[in-house]
């Protein structure tokens, strides 16, 4: 299975991001240039399922390990928004060992192209016959506000160089090398909660492959 990670273009990115303003309420036309910095962090959390009430089942089988360093902000709603994105990439795992393109969580956890990418991504590996093992971590994480609307977007690095195919036929598992393609930066753009289950949602997401900025 190649590793597939869908990038959005900067321009695209930077329209959403706008249009999240409007949707918040408030926020000057230049929101892509209008970001504040928040927390960053290291100390590791190892990934484990939501015990929030009513909130999809994000667990994952026992060889597959997901791992957060990341520190939580001290800011509530960086929190909050943080805790999203992970579950979101938690659910994008989860509906790939469980080979559901039509997963619920991951549709929990986003709105518009961020389920699209979702969907696409646990699609194409459904498709190929393959679900991943092995291990990933997510790290360098940071918080910042979009513009003056209560979005927050949340970034990344995700070193990969573990986590591998197999197929679901054969239960054989592809390995492969580490390079430069196994460390990209993620971009979650955050919608705040807009309904009664207070939660933040990924609108757009943003991968960038080989980043020499993510290697460890």
């Amino acid at each position: 299975m190649a590793r597939r990670a869908l990038t959005i273009t900067a321009t695209a990115f930077a329209t959403t991001a706008a249009l999240l303003l409007t949707a918040c309420g408030g926020g000057d036309d230049s929101a892509s240039d209008d970001i504040r910095g928040a927390g960053t962090g290291s100390d590791s959390t190892a990934a484990s399922p939501s015990a929030a009430s009513g909130r999809p089942d994000v667990s994952l089988p026992s060889d597959l390990e997901v791992e957060f360093d990341i520190t939580k902000p001290s800011d509530s709603r960086h929190a909050a928004a943080l805790d999203s994105a992970k579950s979101y990439i938690l659910a994008l795992d989860h509906g790939i060992t469980a080979q559901d393109p039509e997963d619920p969580a991951y549709k929990f956890y986003s709105l518009g192209s961020a389920t699209k990418y979702a969907k696409s991504q646990i699609q194409a590996w459904v498709d190929d016959d393959w679900t991943a093992t092995g291990s990933e971590s997510y790290y360098r994480g940071r918080t910042d506000d979009v513009g003056t609307s209560k979005g927050v977007l949340v970034t990344m690095c995700r070193d990969q160089s573990k986590f591998y195919g197999k197929n679901v036929k054969t239960e054989k598992i592809r390995y492969t090398k580490e390079s430069l393609n196994d460390f990209q930066e993620f971009r979650l753009l955050m919608k705040p909660p807009q309904d009664s289950q207070k939660v933040w949602k990924v609108l757009q997401i943003e991968v960038q492959g080989r980043v020499e900025d993510c290697r460890r």
